[in-house]
């Protein structure tokens, strides 16, 4: 499967790589089938489903192409139990030398279909040059444009100066803490062993990604006193008390915000502003059931935020600002008492961008596209934040096939073209990070 951008590039190109490129297009029909197969195990996150079956077809796949596979537990992790099992697969396919290394990072887990399908979410359906199904963008066609691309070096004839890892890990969206942060701790991960690691997930196949901005998840409970719902005038109606903080937010900081801009290259445009969301907010009595509730004022409201931040920010001063808009608040009201507490913190990433990963891989989607790679950053996070803050390791990037407005949508899909040119660029990106004996 051969297109005008395929072979755009390819007169700057030595015969040793065109050679891979061939055989890239000539393992394309069973480059699909693989990632289709991908997407008909529903690893569902949460809770985790059908993990272990997943790591061992992507495990088997990279042992008959020659690597040697090693299946790792989350042991210690809340989150790896029985019923559902956190199993992380890491492939080596050693070369002349140990070094330089180059790893290729995807997770395998998805997040729940949700409503609007009009395809079988875990069909992979294959209709009109796309693959359909849910985790198709997100991100099962990197991890099957990655193994294929190294492949086709091997069937190629080639052999390599240096060595090549993959891994397939779980959690990615819900933190990667028993997917690749684990494997960071455990040392699979790291500056000794790791020269470049390219992370497959889909920020489109003719973009570098070298980073995120930071993220600080926060949860605020306000405090009153519960009284009879007839007489509120005895009571503190604690919701009410959020509803200032929240006006607060929306009236004074987020304007503030909206007038921070990161010199990171964020798509979408949007992004290149701190942002701050309320992601959730309750107040009073759990609902549910089918019976009335009982007549009182809300003592409690809980309300929990998600503010991204710039690489020109700091955490502290994230931090910081919340507890002064609280501080505001109560003193404006001395019936405004709150507790605030952290629940998630990350900060932002951002690959040089004269790395040796950044600019190979520039150079590789030129050849292969035939037009200059777009430089970006993500708006969230990913498991770039464990390589490079756990690990240590600075030559770090995403790249990989599928659109990234496309992740977690209904009718998700990967196009066959796209994932095709990203296998044929992560093939040239191996040859020259890697090198040729």
């Amino acid at each position: 499967m051969t297109t005008d951008a395929h072979v755009a590039g390819q007169s700057a190109l030595d015969p040793l790589e065109r050679r891979a490129l061939a055989a890239v297009d000539a393992l394309a029909d069973e480059m699909v089938e693989f990632c289709r197969e991908l997407i008909r195990i529903p690893t569902v996150n949460p809770p985790g489903r059908h993990y272990e079956q997943c790591a061992r077809f992507v495990g088997e796949r990279l042992r008959l192409f020659g690597y040697r596979v090693e299946y790792l537990a989350a042991e210690g992790h809340a989150e790896h139990s029985p019923a559902y099992p956190r199993l992380n697969v890491v492939g080596r396919l050693e070369g002349a030398a140990p070094r330089p290394c180059l790893h290729f990072n995807g997770h395998f887990d998805v997040v729940p279909v949700g409503d609007g399908w009009t395809v079988e979410p875990f069909g992979g359906e294959l209709r009109d040059g796309r693959i359909y199904g849910r985790g198709s963008c997100d991100q099962k066609a990197g991890i099957a444009a990655s193994i294929y691309a190294v492949e086709a070096i091997r069937r190629a004839g080639l052999s390599l100066a240096g060595t090549v890892e993959q891994s397939a890990t779980v959690d990615e969206e819900s933190g990667g803490y028993a997917g690749v942060a684990d494997l960071c701790d455990r040392g699979v991960f790291s500056r000794e062993r790791q020269d470049h690691v390219i992370i497959t997930e889909p920020l489109n196949y003719d973009r570098v990604c070298i980073g995120h901005r930071g993220v600080y998840w926060f949860e605020v409970v306000t405090h009153g006193r519960i009284a009879h719902g007839s007489m509120p005038d005895y009571g503190v109606n604690a919701a009410d008390q959020m509803a200032e903080f929240v006006h607060t937010v929306n009236q004074e900081l987020l304007p503030r915000l909206r007038g921070r801009t990161t010199s990171m290259p964020v798509e979408p445009e949007m992004a290149r502003h701190s942002t701050i969301n309320l992601n959730a907010l309750h107040g009073g009595q759990e609902l549910g059931g089918d019976g009335f509730l009982a007549s009182c004022v809300a003592d409690r409201c809980v309300a929990v935020y998600d503010r991204r931040f710039l690489h020109e920010e700091d955490l502290a001063s994230v931090k910081a600002e919340i507890e002064g808009v609280l501080e505001e608040v109560a003193r404006r009201s001395d019936q405004f008492h709150y507790t605030l507490r952290e629940l998630w913190s990350v900060p932002p990433v951002a690959t040089p961008l004269d790395a040796r990963v950044v600019t190979t891989l520039q150079g590789a989607i030129q050849d292969v596209v035939g037009r200059p790679a777009a430089v970006i950053a993500s708006p969230g996070t990913y498991d770039h934040k464990h390589i490079t803050g756990r690990a240590g390791i600075v030559e770090c990037v995403a790249y990989g096939p599928g659109i990234l407005d496309l992740a977690h949508l209904p009718d998700e899909y990967v196009a066959v073209e796209h994932l095709v040119a990203a296998a044929r660029v992560m093939a040239l990106a191996t040859l020259r990070l890697v090198g040729v004996p």
